[in-house]
């Protein structure tokens, strides 16, 4: 089945680190998508992300995936490696893939400083693994959120899947009644699966960042729970959904908070810091134009009233949910 490994099978993946090394304060732990090892005066983050589904964008799609989870973690993306597998050697898809990440690679302010490239003809499209690092003095973990923090979403719930939808699956969205302007309009959030400038704006504020990938805002927040111990309750209804996400989500019957979210930043922010955080986030973006953002919900202490729930545990809408959702696109492709 496509899609991220059981949560137990990747514990014991996880397990194996090889050599022991005290300069790793932050390794391989379930939820958090980037390490931290201790230089001295600065901390480098290392992230490591593959994409290989959206065909259209793969190259760029791939830059942004890998340089979020660095932003998201207190830190500037500045390098980035990238190993690139094809079925076969066509020059005008590795023109083309070579193309986004460049492209990509300079939106964000990263240099690649190499890689590997090699053909793999079983696959059936390519795939790309991209390592991205760049250095902070203040790592920010995902399970860093502490009980009483709001939780902010930049944004919305599904722009990296919107995009996917009128790209990848634009024939199917359209025989499924989407009008060819919203398509043109959903296309373009391609443009905004960066979270770089979202991180940036809040990282002074917050406790915990992360980035929703595959799984979406909904495994996103599974993943924040359990990384940080926690309970996040959240309401649907305050979640932002943009209107094109809304109408390509419900033509092939998609939730867009299961379904890729890069693009949108999730931060735990204390009470007395969240209107720091939304003033700097309007204040963010090309030519200061803003980041929208919402408020959708809090940690709470796992085990308290009125439910008792265990840590790991998102209540949304107040129903449970212990482990990450598997991304509804993903039966797209199947």
């Amino acid at each position: 089945m496509t899609g991220k490994v059981p949560p137990d099978a990747l514990e014991d993946l996880l397990a194996a680190t090889g050599a022991a090394d005290p300069a790793v304060s932050v390794g391989p732990a379930y939820g958090e998508d980037a390490a931290a090892i201790d230089l001295g005066d600065r901390t480098l983050v290392v992230a490591t992300d593959p994409l290989s589904l959206a065909t259209d964008a793969v190259g760029r799609l791939a830059v942004h995936v890998a340089c979020n989870d660095v932003a998201a973690s207190g830190a500037d993306p500045r390098w980035l490696t990238n190993t690139v597998l094809v079925p076969d050697a066509d020059p005008d898809r590795l023109e083309a893939i070579a193309s986004q990440v460049d492209a990509a690679a300079t939106d964000v302010g990263a240099a690649v400083v190499g890689g590997h490239t090699e053909t793999v003809p079983a696959l059936e499209r390519p795939l790309l693994s991209m390592t991205a690092l760049g250095t902070t003095d203040r790592f920010l973990s995902t399970g860093g959120a502490s009980p009483g923090d709001r939780l902010l979403l930049t944004k919305g719930a599904g722009i990296e899947a919107t995009a996917i939808l009128a790209t990848d699956f634009r024939e199917a969205c359209a025989d499924a009644g989407v009008p060819a302007g919203t398509l043109e309009s959903a296309a373009r959030f391609l443009e905004e699966v960066s979270v770089v400038p979202d991180a940036a704006a809040v990282r002074e504020f917050a406790t915990a960042a992360h980035d929703p990938t595959e799984g979406g805002v909904a495994g996103a927040l599974v993943e924040l729970a359990t990384a940080g111990g926690t309970v996040l309750e959240v309401d649907r209804d305050r979640v932002p959904i943009r209107p094109e996400t809304r109408t390509c989500c419900d033509a092939l019957g998609v939730d867009p908070l299961r379904a890729f979210g890069s693009g949108a930043l999730l931060a735990a922010i204390p009470p007395g810091r969240v209107d720091g955080a939304l003033d700097a986030l309007a204040a963010a973006g090309d030519d200061h134009e803003g980041i929208d953002a919402a408020e959708i919900g809090t940690v709470r202490e796992p085990g308290t009233e009125p439910d008792g729930e265990s840590a790991g545990t998102l209540l949304l809408d107040g129903e449970a949910i212990r482990e990450p959702p598997r991304d509804e696109l993903y039966r797209l492709w199947e």
